[in-house]
């Protein structure tokens, strides 16, 4: 375990939860531009998707393909080397003079941003002792608060008047800043090479045994479970709204800037909860006092839109805090020098659950002859019925005992 001073402790914190930030921005951006970006390029509804898509499958697939080589070099050097080639990304995304170029340049940013949120979680769990983990990393989901309050607003004030590419352009100038304060900020992490990496022969073999272990197999399976149930009720918030309740597009940054602002104050608390009540405990609470929203959010009655606003905090507040024991449990399972290749498997499952509850969500979904969406009900109660199963599941997920750990329940 990496030692450092408390301030400089909340520095690397805070500079990862920027790191996190971009990559957030990076991908919830896309979707409000598409207006513009369909209009620049001609395409269809249907190309315009494929882009959208083309980040979350390169971003699986990259976290699969990384929990080969990710526990074989110093964290720093890796976060600076993966950073790098993401602000050339979004460079390229910005500069994109035609629709296959930005199809490329998506699919790139998602091969880079996939390793990413490997790293920042690999970088913690090296760093943070387990005692504190769950406040650190509550600290690093601010990133999600803090794309919703500032980001996604933004680039959708820079798109509406500066064009579809100058979000990106701002995601590049912030990422070589970023990457600069790492440069002086980010320390050398090599504990976990203290056990020599296997040859290269062995990685493949390696990797299914990481695949096969069944307490991470146990893992992967909650995490999977969380994100198709997230990913059933979230993408189709805004069209639901819009198709259905009358509020008009540009209202609904207002939405998502209210849930944003209440869950950069309450992360850190709950991740401090999760220190001082256990994970596993405060999952279960979190996971429970979830599915009221959901139904709420998905049997939604008509509302003026200031009560809108005013529940969508706590539905973001509801899912967001159901997630941050989540991840830090999640830290605790694999041991060290596996946790870099273990947490890249584990970004590459949420990707696949990303898709396959997007993918799911959308198939119970139909329009009426008036363009309202009909079967969003149904997709909450699946996506509660999951959350049931996770709070089964998670009794099976269980961390490593380390003697910290040991010490920390005794």
């Amino acid at each position: 375990m990496a030692e450092s001073s408390p301030s400089r402790e909340r520095g690397l914190l805070w500079l990862l939860a920027l790191t996190q930030f971009t990559i957030i921005m990076d991908f919830m951006v896309m979707m409000p531009l598409g207006p513009q970006i369909m209009h620049a390029f001609a395409i269809s509804p249907a190309a315009f998707a494929t882009a959208v898509s083309a980040y979350s499958w390169c971003s699986g697939l990259s976290g699969l393909f990384a929990a080969t080589y990710i526990d074989r070099f110093d964290r720093r050097r890796l976060l600076l080397v993966i950073y790098g080639l993401f602000a050339v990304s979004n460079l390229v995304c910005a500069m994109a003079g035609n629709f296959h170029m930005l199809l490329v340049a998506r699919a790139f940013a998602g091969l880079s941003g996939g390793v990413l949120g490997s790293i920042i979680m690999a970088i913690v769990s090296d760093i943070i002792p387990v005692s504190r983990r769950g406040a650190a990393t509550g600290t690093i989901m601010t990133a999600f608060s803090l794309a919703a309050i500032a980001g996604v607003p933004a680039g959708i004030v820079l798109g509406a008047h500066l064009g579809w590419s100058s979000p990106f352009y701002l995601l590049a100038v912030l990422s070589v800043l970023i990457w600069l304060a790492a440069l002086a900020l980010v320390p050398s992490l090599r504990l976990h090479l203290q056990v020599a990496p296997p040859p290269l022969r062995q990685v493949l073999p390696d990797l299914w045994r990481l695949l096969s272990n069944p307490l991470h197999l146990r893992a992967f399976g909650l995490t999977f479970l969380m994100l198709v149930s997230h990913m059933m009720v979230i993408p189709f918030i805004s069209p639901v709204l819009v198709a259905n309740h009358g509020i008009a597009p540009q209202q609904i940054a207002w939405i998502y800037m209210a849930g944003g602002a209440a869950t950069f104050f309450t992360s850190r608390r709950i991740g401090k909860l999760a220190d001082r009540y256990g994970k596993h405990q405060l999952f279960r609470i979190m996971a429970l006092f979830s599915m009221l929203p959901v139904l709420f959010v998905t049997h939604l009655p008509d509302l003026p839109f200031i009560a809108i606003v005013a529940f969508f905090p706590v539905f973001m507040v509801a899912l967001s805090g159901r997630m941050i024991p989540l991840q830090a449990l999640l830290t605790t399972v694999p041991q060290p020098q596996n946790r870099g290749a273990f947490l890249s498997v584990n970004s590459a499952i949420q990707s696949l659950g990303n898709g396959c509850g997007a993918w799911l969500g959308g198939l119970l979904l139909s329009n009426t002859a008036s363009g309202q969406i009909l079967g969003y009900g149904l997709n909450g109660w699946c996506a509660v019925a999951l959350v049931g199963v996770a709070l089964w599941w998670v009794g099976r997920v269980q961390g490593q005992v380390t003697p910290e750990l040991a010490k920390a329940h005794s």
